[in-house]
């Protein structure tokens, strides 16, 4: 493993069908706000929602950033997603291949 990246972390958040996640991912991507999205299909959610314990299906989008990003991918994620409350969680980065984690810095700066 090598040193934490500087800038790097993971976000996840859900989404309610895969067309979604697909429409979300690809905005982000193209947006620059983030380097890689993952989707895992087929969760299923089990939270409290208005007092009362709900469960739905879901997909997990996993998001490969710039902790200096995550500001404006909140606000992107309230723009696109469907939900009142979208989940956005950030993990820093504690290790990892110190390419990928330039290509990650790399890939969520300015477009040329």
């Amino acid at each position: 493993m090598s040193e934490p990246g500087p800038s790097v972390c993971v976000a996840l958040t859900t989404c309610p069908d895969e067309g979604t996640a697909r429409r979300i991912a690809a905005a982000l991507v193209d947006e620059r706000l983030a380097a890689c999205v993952n989707i895992v299909p087929d969760l299923t959610s089990i939270y409290r929602w208005e007092g009362a314990v709900e469960t739905a299906p879901e997909c997990l989008l996993i998001v490969k950033t710039r902790r200096e990003l995550l500001e404006d991918l909140r606000r992107r994620l309230a723009a696109l997603h469907p939900y009142e409350i979208p989940e956005l969680v950030a993990l820093p980065v504690e290790g990892g291949s110190p390419t990928y984690l330039k290509w990650v810095v790399e890939e969520t700066g300015s477009a040329t």
